[in-house]
């Protein structure tokens, strides 16, 4: 795997966080993320062969909360048009809309899930490489073109993947 740096790092203090007098409720976990796809049967395929299950269906929503063994959340959102070529309209295109460009998952075997999505046939669009002192990532499409990131965390201290 090319662990060498991809991008240069400049190192920066620790977060500074605003006065707490703002917003009185704590942030204190990341529940999901809503993906949008175009077809229900073929975006559950996919993501339950990456390891997702579905949970709980919210048909009033056009949307499902699916679940990984180790409780990572994401919900699939059915309203999608499909576009030709599965291009993704906040990355692909030439001017660049505000809005979430990924979600990006922690993984314990880069390795292996790069193996994996060779076997399957899931192209790897960019990667595995090192991004700044933390992580290597590689990063993959859905069906419609959504990206999804990659993660194994490395111990800065001592380079070793954790």
């Amino acid at each position: 795997m090319d662990t060498a740096p991809a991008l240069s790092v400049r190192p920066t203090a620790p977060p500074a966080f605003p006065d707490t007098a703002g917003n009185p409720a704590r942030i204190m976990a990341y529940d999901h993320v809503g993906i949008r796809v175009s077809d229900r049967r073929r975006a559950l395929d996919f993501y339950e062969a990456l390891g997702f299950a579905e949970s709980a269906h919210f048909p009033g929503h056009e949307a499902n909360e699916m679940l990984s063994p180790d409780g990572v959340r994401i919900n699939l959102i059915f309203n999608a048009a499909r576009r030709s070529g599965a291009r993704n309209i906040l990355l692909d295109e030439p001017v660049k809309l505000p809005g979430m460009t990924h979600p990006a998952f922690v993984v314990d075997d880069l390795e292996g899930l790069q193996a994996w999505l060779r076997r399957r046939n899931i192209a790897i669009t960019e990667g595995p490489h090192r991004i700044g002192p933390r992580r290597i990532a590689l990063f993959i499409r859905d069906p419609d073109g959504n990206v999804l990131e990659f993660n194994q965390l490395i111990d800065h201290h001592t380079g070793d993947k954790a």
